[in-house]
């Protein structure tokens, strides 16, 4: 992954009834397959999801140049981004049919820079998935050096619809 892809529209997202029909594993895994696209919010910050099972789900991203903050280094908003997105993705697979849900916070810990252009892969392990609430940690580590550069954790509150 080396440049950013294509805006997504609100058109290319499923509709929220579509969304609701279906377990977030099942949602999950069409994003994985390419059936529907990922989050619009992967696209801006060059990331994909790569593996989805019940309870972890990992994207792999690159931070280009457009990612950095003033000092030339990846913004803290990446690392957060990345990281909240692959944990909740965790939260998700384990919501029911007719439940939704979304972050109520998250905290991420910086452990050193990534270099602009690395690839990392961001790994969300979800720790509990309830009825009103879900648990998960997450890392990022370098593909090809394997060092630990962040680490997460994220409650999200789940909610009922249907």
């Amino acid at each position: 992954m080396t440049a950013m892809k294509h805006a997504v529209t609100p058109e290319d997202l499923p509709s929220p009834q579509e969304m609701l029909e279906q377990t977030g594993l099942e949602a999950m895994q069409k994003m994985l397959r390419g059936e529907t696209v990922g989050p619009p919010i992967a696209h801006l910050l060059n990331y994909d999801v790569t593996e989805v099972e019940e309870g972890r789900v990992v994207f792999v991203g690159t931070p280009l140049f457009s990612m950095a903050n003033p000092m030339g280094t990846v913004h803290g908003g990446w690392y957060g981004t990345v990281l909240d997105s692959c944990m909740a993705c965790a939260v998700m697979t384990k919501v029911p049919k007719g439940s939704t849900y979304t972050t109520l916070e998250y905290k991420i810990n910086i452990l050193r820079p990534i270099p602009l252009g690395m690839q990392v892969e961001a790994i969300g392990l979800a720790q509990h998935v309830g009825r009103s609430t879900g648990i998960a940690n997450g890392e990022i580590r370098g593909v090809q050096d394997g060092k630990l550069y962040a680490t997460g954790s994220t409650t999200c509150i789940v909610m009922k619809v249907a």
